[in-house]
């Protein structure tokens, strides 16, 4: 089988679980498809929405001392927790990284599913990690994270597809070259990393964040609108929302 590496799913991290998971449903026209109990050991609790076939997950700690609490401390709550990669060997994806100077973090083995997450630190600006699910390699395959009928929660009404990650650094073209030899993607002129089924774009910003997540929906108006009831800071086609700004397009 030829490598492949596409993008499964992106962690945020909040405070608390509510109102946040409720909002992004409401306002992305989205649904829970799962709350995992195996996080509760990392002192965690979450919830995960299928935008197509990329999860959103939100996750929260509900005690102290958790990585999840120390990175909110660390960045005032702004920008995304991990971004999550599914490819056919994360051990060898592993090695490659830890080659580079990259530390693995933690391993995760609940057969079929087998996962390498990797330092944040050496990462910079948020986690990665690889995994592999045996026997699916069909993007609408089992994948035990997002529990056991994710697919039936897919909701294409309001938001059709989660297309782009914008990474913030003061130095976005070393960001995008770094990310780019963790993943296995060269970065275009444009420090662009494109994937299969996403882009991640990396920007001039004050700090190395995940700062905004772009996302194609019916209807930007109606998704901003929504997002205004809700109290939320809405500006152009974008609004801020557990630390990271979504952006809306057609």
């Amino acid at each position: 089988m030829a490598p492949y590496v596409r993008l499964r799913q992106i962690c945020l991290v909040a405070p608390q679980l509510e109102p946040v998971i409720t909002d992004i449903g409401r306002i992305m026209g989205l649904a829970v498809c799962y709350r995992d109990g195996n996080v509760a050991k990392y002192g965690l609790e979450n919830a995960l929405l299928p935008v197509d076939t990329i999860l959103l997950e939100v996750v929260a700690p509900f005690k102290e001392g958790t990585t999840a609490g120390r990175f909110i401390e660390k960045t005032g709550g702004r920008g995304g927790y991990m971004a999550i990669f599914c490819c056919n060997d994360p051990d060898e994806r592993g090695r490659n990284a830890n080659a580079l100077g990259v530390r693995t973090a933690n391993v995760i083995d609940h057969a079929p599913y087998h996962g390498v997450q990797l330092h944040p630190r050496d990462c910079r600006a948020a986690f990665i990690e690889f995994n592999h699910t045996e026997g699916s390699d069909d993007i609408l395959g089992a994948y035990p994270p997002a529990g056991p009928d994710w697919q039936k929660f897919i909701r294409k009404d309001v938001t059709q597809a989660l297309t782009a990650v914008e990474m913030q650094s003061p130095d976005p073209q070393g960001l995008a070259e770094h990310w780019g030899k963790i993943i296995g993607i060269a970065p275009n002129d444009e420090a662009e990393l494109k994937l299969p089924n996403a882009t991640f774009r990396f920007v001039k910003g004050a700090s190395e964040i995940m700062s905004a997540l772009e996302f194609r929906v019916t209807d930007v108006a109606q998704v901003l609108h929504t997002a205004k009831a809700k109290g939320l800071a809405v500006g152009g086609n974008e609004f801020l929302l557990s630390g990271v700004t979504f952006r809306l397009g057609a």
